[in-house]
């Protein structure tokens, strides 16, 4: 069994849940997030495309319901002991198989929360889900209820997100190395990732992001290779990943001459990371750090090229993306406490002058303030 946390550690996660549901007076949890299952139990998959749920009652019952190929899955990555099975065939409903398990575990007519907000819990699937249950219990949604304890990173983990820092720093370093004129993305995107694996790292939770001339104005991974021209911009947006745990960076690399633009964009860029380090400690909110970002971009004149969002959580996450709750934005009243990890992203797209800077780095809030845990220079480099 591959588990990467101590048993101590999966039971402590268990006690906090069972906690939680009481105060919300849950008799049960439907768990759909993959993240959820993997944190409580260790279990590692991406079956969660298909139907999957993991079921906690109130008495600490744990029962994992999923398809024939994630059997041994469960059994070789987790602490789950009872795994049921649900028939691929046509036109079967696995959610007629997970009301036989809370029939099993006398829970008609009790309170049972369930993880709505889920990458693998379909439309359709939820739409069987509810039928099924409409009659039969009481359902309410508790998708934060796990994620908000999530949040909050362990002694344990806080090891993980730091082996991921290390991993990023790595690959910016094969960035700097390969990221010249004549070079095809393709070739600096492969010797990143070939690094991270090559010092025991895993897949991130979605592509990293790369562009070059007029792609680098773009917040999102697209299939355009181009070659680097000996006068460009190039931008990447990467993570290092331990154990699914995430510790991401962002760097727009100036290539061949650097633009004055460039050079006033990436001050700007470095004021503002410093001044949302300042906000990122405990009692603040999420809100104030996004307001101090908007601020500083304003006053300088780069209101309409900064973003809305100036970052967000981050910790073990799958496919599609590694972004976490909270995120960085106006008003969110979510207030940072030690061992929070943030990934903090000051983003500037001049459409006007097809110009682009990025500088983001990850975050370990502590007792009194924060620890940057790349550590790399923060420069403007020109290649």
């Amino acid at each position: 069994m591959a588990l990467h946390f101590s048993k101590q550690e999966f039971l402590q996660r268990k006690t906090k849940v069972l906690q939680s549901m009481k105060e919300q007076n849950l008799d049960a949890l439907l768990m759909f997030r993959q993240e959820s299952m993997y944190w409580l139990t260790g279990y590692d998959t991406f079956g969660y495309v298909f139907f999957q749920t993991l079921v906690l009652d109130i008495k600490g019952n744990i029962i994992l319901l999923t398809r024939a190929p994630d059997l041994r899955q469960a059994q070789n990555t987790s602490s789950i002991e009872d795994i049921r099975i649900w028939i691929d065939k046509d036109g079967s409903n696995p959610t007629n198989d997970l009301k036989n398990i809370l029939e099993e575990l006398s829970l008609k007519g009790k309170k049972i929360g369930i993880e709505y907000e889920a990458y693998g819990l379909t439309g359709r699937n939820t739409l069987r889900l509810n039928k099924s249950l409409e009659s039969y219990c009481d359902i309410e949604d508790q998708s934060e209820l796990i994620t908000k304890l999530r949040v909050v990173k362990s002694p344990e983990e806080i090891v993980y997100v730091k082996k991921a820092a290390e991993l990023a720093d790595l690959a910016l370093d094969q960035a700097w190395k390969y990221a010249k004129a004549g070079t095809n993305e393709s070739k600096i995107l492969a010797e990143m990732q070939k690094i991270v694996f090559e010092y025991g790292g895993d897949y991130p939770a979605n592509e990293y992001i790369i562009g070059s001339g007029h792609n680098a104005l773009l917040c999102r991974y697209q299939s355009e290779k181009r070659v680097l021209s000996k006068m460009d911009q190039l931008s990447i947006e990467w993570a290092g990943t331990y154990k699914h745990y995430h510790s991401a960076m962002f760097r727009t690399i100036a290539i061949g001459k650097t633009n004055s633009k460039h050079i006033k964009m990436h001050k700007a860029c470095i004021e503002a990371l410093n001044n949302c380090e300042k906000k990122l400690i405990p009692g603040n909110t999420a809100g104030d750090i996004f307001d101090i970002h908007a601020r500083t971009f304003d006053e300088l004149g780069y209101n309409k090229s900064r973003m809305n969002a100036c970052g967000y959580s981050l910790g073990s996450t799958f496919s599609p993306n590694w972004m976490d709750w909270p995120m960085l934005y106006t008003g969110n009243p979510y207030k940072i406490v030690p061992g929070n990890v943030f990934f903090m992203h000051m983003i500037l797209m001049d459409s006007d002058n097809n110009l682009a800077m990025n500088l983001g780095e990850t975050y370990l809030v502590t007792e009194n303030g924060n620890e940057r845990l790349g550590k790399q220079k923060l420069d403007l480099v020109t290649l």
